[in-house]
């Protein structure tokens, strides 16, 4: 029982409010990882993590069975699930994908204001955990190992200054990365080389086209990115 009320202590632990340098810092950091073509190569897997974990989300709200995950080497990858193959929760699970970025970032964000930073980097631990019983390919696995392994290390073994940084940074991160994946997405619609694309398979199901779904996702994720901004970086101008 003491174990158990150790860890909830780490995970509900308080964080004081970062510098607004440090703030201010983790903001660029995050522009330059998803800008930076090299760094962006590297960062885009995490993004795929978030995405694929998305899908599998709400596929688990809508019931349906959760049958396994793959992340590949080219930043992309496939949620498996099982169930009835029409109805909103299949839209909404096709849907997840590109905007789970944006709004775990939303979300985080949200948590960052309420100084829990370090349960913004226990939320990834737990889910990288999850996603490790699902996941069906090597490359998945090394991902999420190196990732969770990554996390861990800063919730276990970092500071707390450390940990705030890691937190800020990686909420930023993801509300800046996440348009990125969607525009890349119609380029490659464009080209015609994505025909089975998230945006593709919701046209289909809908009868909506795909451009609006593109649209759509584009439209949440910078709400997001905006919302979620203004969130964190409102202190560090007021």
């Amino acid at each position: 029982m003491t174990g158990i009320q150790s860890l909830w202590e780490r995970m509900s632990a308080v964080s004081p409010a970062p510098a607004p340098w440090i703030v201010q810092v983790t903001a660029v950091v995050a522009v330059i990882l998803v800008l930076e073509p090299h760094a962006w190569r590297l960062t885009r897997n995490v993004v795929t993590i978030v995405h694929e974990g998305a899908h599998l989300v709400v596929a688990l709200l809508f019931g349906r069975t959760l049958k396994g995950v793959r992340l590949h080497s080219d930043t992309s990858g496939v949620a498996i699930s099982s169930g009835k193959p029409t109805g909103l929760g299949v839209v909404l699970m096709t849907f997840a994908g590109y905007v789970g970025p944006a709004v775990l970032g939303l979300g985080a964000a949200w948590v960052l204001g309420t100084q829990h930073a370090v349960a913004v980097l226990w939320i990834g631990v737990v889910a990288l955990a999850a996603m490790l019983i699902l996941v069906r390919n090597l490359y998945g696995l090394f991902s999420l190992t190196v990732v969770g392994a990554l996390l861990f290390g800063l919730v276990w073994f970092g500071t707390q200054d450390q940990q705030v940084a890691a937190a800020y940074l990686i909420t930023l991160f993801m509300l800046v990365a996440a348009p990125r994946p969607v525009l890349e997405l119609q380029r490659q619609r464009a080209r015609g080389t994505a025909p089975e694309s998230d945006a593709d398979q919701l046209a289909r199901l809908t009868r909506v086209p795909g451009i609006v779904w593109v649209a759509l996702s584009l439209l949440v994720t910078l709400s997001c990115l905006a919302l979620g901004g203004w969130w964190i970086l409102r202190p560090v101008g007021g």
